[in-house]
């Protein structure tokens, strides 16, 4: 009788332990991201990486995280770079873009495994746009007057990329990363775009309210343009360093939300 009552504590104990387990996988099944793919791109003055905080949280949400590095030569050299690292992806996935980087995921986001683009504190221009022109309708932030140009590219000076690009990082780690920037070819900033992939794709935007390098009014105006789902951060330019946990947030965000074909 023991033994028969035993045995029965033992299946009855196996039991529970699997509706348990098969409890725990659903749970993490519906906990993961629908999107596990995403591709990060930075902007003018940084490298890639500048999304390192950023990729840290988005890989313990359990997604799959590759970062761009841009050459900064030209709109057809990033987007191309952009492409090669697209072409790695083994689904949909989820296009981030900062700054500058938002001129080139507009152009490259047309690629079929784009499900979703997240632009932070980034430019977002239509197809063939002048850009320049837009922008100069705004506030012209005080970054501006800090770029050093010499021997056809430019970079900013350390005083204008630690007071007005990274003003809300730690003056040290700014320092640093002015430091390893990257510099941009004069004439980065006058490519035209031939399409817009915002047009046709989901799109997410984080607004940097304290941003010294592109004016907030122009990032409100450019995120309300796409009809993005928009989140500001009291952030400087470089929000993704500063404030990681609302820019991992906005991208996983993204891949829980975009269609996942």
């Amino acid at each position: 009788m023991i033994k028969r009552q035993f045995l029965k504590t033992l299946i009855a104990a196996a039991g529970t332990a699997a509706a348990l387990s098969l409890s725990h996988g659903a749970a993490a099944a519906e906990a993961a991201p629908a999107i596990r793919n995403v591709v990060l791109v930075h902007g003018a003055y940084a490298d890639g990486s500048c999304w390192t905080d950023v990729i840290e949280r988005l890989q313990k949400a359990g997604l799959h995280v590759t970062a761009v590095q841009n050459p900064l030569s030209s709109l057809a050299d990033d987007v191309e770079a952009t492409k090669r690292i697209l072409a790695l992806q083994d689904g949909p996935t989820i296009l981030v873009g900062h700054s500058w980087a938002g001129t080139v995921i507009s152009e490259a986001g047309t690629d079929p495994k784009v499900a979703g683009l997240v632009y932070v504190a980034a430019r977002a221009p239509d197809a063939g746009e002048d850009y320049g022109a837009l922008a100069a309708r705004f506030p012209t932030p005080p970054a501006s007057a800090g770029l050093v140009k010499a021997n056809g590219f430019a970079q900013l000076s350390e005083q204008a990329f630690v007071r007005d690009f990274a003003g809300d990082v730690d003056p040290v780690k700014a320092r640093a990363l002015s430091a390893v920037q990257g510099r941009i070819s004069d004439t980065l900033f006058a490519s035209r775009t031939t399409q817009a992939a915002w047009r046709s794709k989901p799109t997410w935007y984080a607004v940097s309210t304290n941003d010294r390098t592109t004016s907030p009014e122009l990032e409100r105006f450019l995120a309300a343009r796409m009809k993005a789902k928009t989140i500001e951060v009291a952030s400087s330019h470089v929000s993704m360093l500063s404030h990681p946990d609302e820019i991992a947030g906005l991208i996983v965000e993204a891949a829980n939300n975009a269609p996942a074909k």
